[in-house]
């Protein structure tokens, strides 16, 4: 029911250049005084999405810092489980989609078996990540004390946006949630009254070692674009992010369509990758790529096109203009991504866009497909307006939102600070 999750090392002194002495060996310090503290994280997939994205640099920076801790991921459950997250996921941050009498048995039910199924540890902190496996801790009730994990604090960490969830799904989980030691949200407005255990603010961040981030040599980029079907003296507008409806990939293509109007050589590149526990997204994935069959300058691409890190970051590097035109989003580490690369971003005006971006300082924020057309015309009119905001966006994410301030972020969690 558990699968524990393998990683490459991960330096904190490679990320010295970026964060700086201080802060490095501000952070050695710190996790010095914890000990050699047992953390472990869960979540439901390795593969697909910011959570996993996120893990994969977390993890292996904290055992470098000298924290023994280990990432563990769900395995072996139904496909229809997924499902049902998927809506309890969408639900939450409001969609009008409640949880029927046998879905919500079958979350249960897989949740109970997890709780059986659980590392025994010994765990000094364990931190379980969105609401698939939220309701183990729960379910520990049943399971032989001798055959508990030995725990000493739990935290649940919430990347959803839960602003405006469904009262049915919010209420069916809160008591869920109020079974941990404390909670983990990555915006005050999304610590929900209901709440009654400490919560702490915590945001997520970008990795600016991993290939993903690392520039890309202009001539290898171009040609990158080019086996895609991009054309590269034309200008071209990116969103990367998954297949899901908060993204709102379907406004992008209606901006693209106002757009084309006037910018009759206008490309668009919708990127993104079809995660494990999404299975939504491979519809969306499939309706897109029929409004790009009737138009030659729609390209829709994922990971089963050969997109991996590397291609994103030619996306990300080439576009003259990013879009992130989310309408719920948590956070939005491809926001992160692209402002760490310099380029000009137009979000969507949801909490998660709004807490990296300044409209109008390093950024925009649209609520409007018309007005996301409007801020991208603005943009492809006046190159020197995208720098200034691309070179402020830089700067905005080195100071706020890389890798180190993350680790910092927790270790200052796990000494009581936060």
């Amino acid at each position: 029911m558990f699968r524990k999750v393998e990683f490459m090392e991960k330096l904190l002194n490679d990320h010295m250049p970026y964060a700086g002495e201080d802060r490095i060996a501000e952070i050695r310090r710190l996790a010095e005084s914890l000990g050699n503290l047992r953390v472990l994280h869960v979540n439901s997939t390795s593969y697909g999405g910011g959570v996993a994205e996120l893990l994969y640099t977390i993890v292996p920076l904290m055992r470098d810092a000298g924290l023994d801790a280990e990432w563990h991921v769900i395995d072996g459950v139904p496909d229809e489980f997924f499902d049902v997250t998927k809506k309890i996921h969408n639900s939450l941050q409001g969609a009008q989609t409640p949880l029927g009498d046998r879905e919500w048995c079958l979350y249960e039910d897989v949740n109970m078996k997890l709780a059986k199924a659980f590392p025994r540890g010994p765990w000094d902190v364990v931190i379980i990540h969105d609401p698939q496996p939220l309701a183990v801790l729960a379910f520990l009730d049943s399971v032989p004390e001798s055959e508990r994990p030995v725990v000493d604090r739990w935290f649940w960490r919430c990347h959803i946006d839960l602003s405006t969830p469904l009262d049915d799904t919010w209420h069916r989980l809160w008591p869920y949630v109020n079974e941990y030691d404390g909670a983990i949200v990555t915006s005050r407005a999304y610590a929900r009254d209901e709440i009654a255990i400490p919560v702490a603010e915590i945001t997520p961040s970008t990795d600016p070692t991993s290939p993903k981030n690392l520039p890309i040599p202009e001539d290898e980029a171009r040609q990158m674009m080019v086996s895609f079907g991009i054309a590269t003296d034309r200008p071209l507008i990116v969103q990367v992010s998954r297949f899901d409806p908060w993204k709102d990939p379907f406004g992008v293509v209606e901006s693209y369509r106002i757009l084309k109007k006037k910018w009759p050589d206008l490309q668009l590149a919708m990127v993104g990758s079809i995660a494990a526990d999404d299975p939504e997204g491979i519809g969306i994935l499939a309706k897109l790529k029929e409004d790009a069959e009737e138009d030659g300058d729609i390209h829709v691409l994922s990971n089963e096109d050969g997109v991996g890190a590397r291609e994103v970051a030619g996306f990300q590097q080439c576009a003259d203009v990013v879009i992130q035109k989310s309408t719920r989003e948590g956070f939005g580490l491809t926001i992160t991504e692209a402002m760490w690369k310099g380029r000009p971003v137009v979000a969507g005006n949801a909490t998660g866009c709004k807490l990296q971006i300044s409209d109008g300082e390093d950024g925009f924020i649209v609520k409007t497909t018309e007005q996301c057309a409007a801020r991208i015309d603005e943009i492809l009119e006046d190159p020197d307006l995208g720098a200034r905001l691309g070179e402020k966006a830089r700067e905005t994410v080195r100071r706020r939102f890389l890798s180190t301030q993350h680790v910092m972020n927790y270790l200052n969690l796990f000494a009581g600070r936060l």
